[in-house]
């Protein structure tokens, strides 16, 4: 059986992941205002994999017989000025996660779940990839972002990015 503590902190990382999402979609129609549809996309792609991480944490507790609890998502507080805000709030946000990953798995280390441990494996991956990402987003845009010729380069870049859904077995 799911250790209580470990359950609750994933079904508060539901939230947090949906929350992710509910910013990423902030960050995407801020784009849209500014006229960089490549980065308003590769934000609404970001925003559906938060979804999923979402949805992965709900089947991992279902399957554990654990019930899920739904919360209110806040508001995106992120305040966005210029194009590189949405990059580094991003970074910020980004860091953050890995941390309420890392408190997550703790816990299981704790609890000697081990099987939640191997399934938390995939997502502290993940959170490697996603802070190497925001991070590279913030390095491109403060090399190109200032010429509009690069920024409509960066953007088309952007622009190519699919959604492919996550490949966790549970």
């Amino acid at each position: 059986m799911l250790d209580k503590k470990v359950a609750d902190l994933l079904n508060t990382q539901v939230n947090k992941e949906f929350y992710s999402a509910y910013l990423y979609l902030q960050f995407a129609n801020f784009y849209v205002e500014k006229g960089l549809n490549g980065f308003a996309n590769w934000y609404r792609v970001q925003a559906q994999e938060e979804r999923d991480h979402a949805t992965l944490m709900i089947q991992y507790l279902q399957n554990n017989d654990m019930p899920v609890t739904f919360e209110a998502i806040d508001k995106p507080d992120a305040s966005l000025q210029t194009v590189m805000d949405p990059l580094k709030a991003g970074l910020v946000h980004e860091q953050y996660v890995t941390g309420l990953i890392h408190t997550i798995y703790d816990a299981a280390y704790q609890a000697k779940d081990f099987r939640t441990m191997q399934y938390l494996d995939w997502f502290v991956k993940e959170q490697g990839e996603e802070e190497t990402n925001a991070s590279d987003l913030v390095k491109k845009m403060e090399l190109f972002g200032s010429d509009p010729k690069s920024l409509y380069m960066l953007d088309q870049e952007m622009a190519a990015r699919v959604y492919a859904a996550p490949s966790l077995i549970l």
